[in-house]
This record gives structure tokens, C-alpha cells and sequence, in this order.
């Protein structure tokens, strides 16, 4: 990963509630979030461009988790 220094000139109070609402530490990982959230938003949305017009939501099949292992076991000593 290469690191880079920039002069950036950012409207302090958005930086302020940007870090507030992530939870960043410092103003750097404030921004990287920012930066990511961006990138995986246009990712998704480039995504969802392949989809067909009118093309419906499938529903997914869940497994129902096993909650019988413990009991069947007790029963069986």
C-alpha cells in the first residue's frame, strides 16, 4: 500500500460529525472510512446495473440450525 501526503481543505464541522458518526479515532482514519464507503457504494451501484428491468428479488432458503445435537445425545446415554 502506498501512503501519501495531501493538503486537504476540508469543512471542519462535517470532518467533526464524519468522525463522530464512524467513530474514527483520528481525522486520517475518518477520511479512509469516508473514502471506502464511497468506493463500495459505486460498487453496488455498478453492480446492481446488470440487473434485468423488472427483474424481482429471489428469496433465499435458510437451514434451520440443528437443535437437536445436545438433546439427541443426552437421550441416547
Amino acid at each position: 500500500m502506498v501512503w501519501m501526503k495531501k493538503t486537504l481543505n476540508i469543512d471542519a464541522e462535517l470532518l467533526a460529525e464524519a468522525r463522530r458518526i464512524c467513530g474514527a479515532a483520528t481525522d486520517t482514519q475518518t477520511i479512509r472510512e469516508g473514502l471506502l464507503a464511497l468506493v463500495r457504494r459505486a460498487a453496488l451501484e455498478r453492480l446492481a446495473s446488470y440487473r434485468e428491468p423488472g427483474a424481482r428479488d429471489t428469496p433465499r432458503r435458510r437451514e434451520e440450525p440443528a437443535r437437536h445435537g445436545r438433546a439427541r445425545r443426552a437421550s441416547a446415554q
